[in-house]
């Protein structure tokens, strides 16, 4: 006969022990990797750096390309019909076409039915977000002259380092990001400061680079402590 005493003793045990080992963790790694924002130099040579790093990664190229096509983290995949506007978003059972110039016009799937009203209304909403979030992940380096963006130059050990912060757009406006570049410009890193992250300054890298067919360069994977973020089959065409 089983126990219930024993056994919900056992299991709220098991509970407990977990709660504070994660918690004593996220103390741990908040303690080591917590920073403050720096403070750095708007002006010409900030824009300057910000310049050389666009160069670096051939930003013309996507300027010039019509359709990029990603997965993000083998949940969300993304057909992005750029030179339209239009991005398919696609997880779970749901399929979004999204109208990135006037979201108005968006459609929203329920195992290939269109849906209406609120449920079209809350899709596209989802969508939205999963869109700002995954196509930054993805873009991030060449939306450092977006409207409502601000460069500065910050010195980090004797090192120039980019600093650009988001003051408006997106779904979390104010975040900012400490870009650390190689000797041509290309990224290597970057320090995030966001709403959504409760630990300031945690790094991720952007070294997994690829020249698509387009020729624009694209990351395929970043590394946040020790949490892999995919990006599979990224494709980009003129």
């Amino acid at each position: 006969m089983i126990n219930t005493k024993k056994t919900f003793r056992y299991v709220a045990g098991t509970i407990i022990f977990l709660l504070l080992s994660g918690l004593l963790y996220f103390g741990y790694i908040y303690l080591k990797y917590n920073e403050d924002l720096p403070t750095g130099e708007q002006g010409l040579e900030a824009d300057a750096v910000a310049q050389k790093m666009l160069d670096a990664l051939n930003y013309k190229a996507l300027d010039s390309t019509s359709y990029i096509e990603w997965t993000f983290k083998n949940l969300n995949h993304y057909k992005w019909y750029k030179s339209e506007g239009v991005c398919q978003v696609i997880w779970k059972d749901y399929k979004v076409s999204l109208n990135l110039m006037d979201f108005k016009q968006s459609q929203a799937f329920v195992h290939n039915f269109e849906v209406h009203d609120e449920q079209a209304k809350t899709l596209i909403e989802q969508a939205t977000d999963k869109f700002n979030n995954d196509s930054f992940w993805l873009l991030a380096p060449y939306k450092i002259f977006d409207p409502g963006t601000e460069r500065r130059l910050v010195n980090s050990g004797g090192k120039i380092e980019l600093l650009v912060t988001f003051t408006e757009g997106g779904s979390t406006p104010g975040d900012s990001y400490l870009w650390k570049l190689d000797d041509s410009g290309r990224p290597v890193s970057f320090k995030m400061w966001t709403s959504i992250i409760p630990i300031n300054g945690l790094e991720a890298s952007w070294t997994d680079w690829i020249t698509t067919s387009s020729g624009a360069i694209l990351p395929t994977h970043h590394k946040v402590l020790f949490v892999g973020i995919d990006l599979g089959g990224v494709k980009a065409t003129k």
